[in-house]
């Protein structure tokens, strides 16, 4: 009954309830699961999972592409399934958990789990559940609305669990390019000089012999909660496209400029799209994700290609994706993480990356990941992989948080995810400063009078002028560069009274 969905007859006689299958999983196992912001992600195995640990001791390491959807990071987390959580998450309960030392998380940049699966650092895979569209005639496994590590737990993993969603329509058949570099020494270039080109196969290739359950769901990935753009974001949006007009007036890059890397979250979004009403034309995207400006952007012609290992849009932006997906299906392809997120490819490319930051500090140090330097809001994500290999970084944030009472402009960041050194260009609503070229001491007084929040302004000033009186090539007062983290803690606010 499912032959257009499983063409190798063999495995049709695997198919099982998802409370059979999970009987596969031990205590102590590695498992990687398909999932990339929420796209593409296990939905069945992950809730199974959940009402056998609630009856019997049960934990895992689970390691995904980015984070879950469906709150199944959340229940896993509260049922006591998860030891050990890699590379990525954003699920408040879980954050919870791993804030109390409940579940041990290793922050990891986008592009390495990949590779430290492949050299053996992580240990081995022993299930990989990976969701699917479609079984091909020679067992190759279509993922559905995203790619990130699958092709590399199938790779890996002793046994495959498949979750065939009748939900994915068939027709995203076509829409990814799975390649695996090979192994090291010896490991030749990743043949891609283009957003568009295509290098890999349709499908991730595995033996049938080794997927041993196929379990029958039929669940939408659960959309995404971006807000729409707002007065500040809009602003931010504007003083990014100003930038890129007086990059091209420059000469730097033509009008189509280079390919974008848009991080997931509001503020990027909404960048993204502002760049509906510039002059800018015949854009592409090399990226992690694509969310619902991207397809915007498509729409208004605008951008030409689009590249990515996801596609995690709005509930009304999906209904619209799939029921025009013959307009985008020669648009846009979706490729394993370490591919969309790899240093060399993201160098050769000459990205434009665009990422969001917690906080940054007077000479461009970037937090992206811990409140107060110790508690973990979601993780580096892929941002780390484009800061530092992009032909420009830029991050962007509001200017305060909690209505003024947080600066993200502070004399010292409390946890370091981006050094300055990987750090071109910061915006805020009040502005946009240009970092390249320029030593500590020329930065800080451009960061402060372009991007910090005019409340706070005064008091960086401040500590910028005693800083430079004690010398140094990064003037700090030590004693007083996390004052203001601390100042909140006791008193709510970084402001002076």
């Amino acid at each position: 009954m499912y032959s257009d969905r499983i063409r190798h007859p063999a495995l049709t006689g695997k198919i099982m309830q998802a409370e059979e299958a999970v009987t596969l999983f031990r205590n102590g196992m590695v498992v990687g699961m398909s999932g990339f912001t929420r796209a593409g992600d296990a939905k069945a195995i992950p809730v199974a999972l959940v009402e056998r640990a609630r009856r019997e001791p049960l934990s895992l390491t689970l390691m995904t592409g980015a984070s879950l959807g469906n709150g199944s990071d959340g229940l896993m987390a509260e049922a006591g399934l998860l030891a050990r959580r890699l590379p990525f998450q954003s699920d408040a309960t879980l954050r919870r958990k791993i804030n109390a030392g409940e579940v041990m998380f290793i922050d990891q940049h986008l592009s390495e789990t990949a590779e430290q699966l492949q050299s053996g650092s992580l240990g081995p895979v022993d299930i990989a559940v990976i969701e699917a569209a479609a079984i091909t005639e020679d067992g190759g496994i279509v993922p559905t609305m995203s790619v990130g590590n699958s092709a590399s737990f199938v790779q890996q993993a002793r046994q495959i669990i498949i979750e065939l969603n009748l939900g994915a329509p068939l027709t995203l058949e076509g829409l990814h390019d799975i390649y695996i570099p090979g192994p090291r020494p010896g490991r030749a270039p990743i043949p891609l000089v283009s957003p568009e080109q295509r290098i890999g196969s349709t499908s991730i290739k595995v033996d049938p012999a080794r997927i041993t359950a196929i379990v029958i769901t039929d669940s939408a990935d659960s959309p995404s909660t971006i807000l729409p753009p707002d007065a500040e974001t809009a602003a931010i949006a504007s003083h990014v496209i100003k930038f890129f007009e007086s990059e091209v007036a420059a000469g730097r890059m033509g009008p189509e400029l280079a390919p974008l890397q848009a991080g997931i979250g509001t503020i990027a979004n909404a960048v993204l799209h502002g760049l509906i009403d510039s002059p800018f034309r015949d854009l592409t995207m090399f990226s992690e994700v694509l969310q619902d400006s991207a397809i915007e952007l498509l729409d208004s012609g605008q951008l030409t290609f689009a590249s990515a290992s996801s596609i995690t849009l709005s509930s009304a932006m999906y209904d619209r994706f799939i029921k025009d997906f013959d307009r985008y299906r020669s648009r846009i392809l979706l490729r394993p993480q370490e591919i969309s997120n790899h240093p060399e490819v993201v160098r050769r490319l000459g990205i434009l990356a665009l990422n969001t930051a917690l906080e940054f500090d007077i000479y461009g140090n970037v937090n992206s990941t811990h409140v107060g330097g110790t508690h973990m809001m979601n993780g580096i994500g892929g941002s780390g992989d484009f800061a530092r290999n992009g032909q420009l970084s830029i991050f962007v944030s509001k200017s305060v948080a909690k209505d003024g009472a947080i600066s993200s402009v502070v004399p010292m960041v409390t946890h370091v995810d981006h050094t300055e050194h990987d750090v071109d260009v910061l915006v805020t609503e009040w502005g946009l400063a240009d970092l390249r070229g320029l030593t500590p001491r020329e930065r800080a007084p451009m960061i402060i009078e372009h991007c910090a929040h005019p409340d706070y302004r005064p008091q960086l000033r401040a500590y910028v002028e005693e800083a430079c009186r004690r010398g140094g090539h990064t003037p700090h007062v030590l004693g007083e560069a996390l004052s203001w983290h601390e100042r909140y803690q006791s008193s709510q606010t970084m402001l002076m009274r």
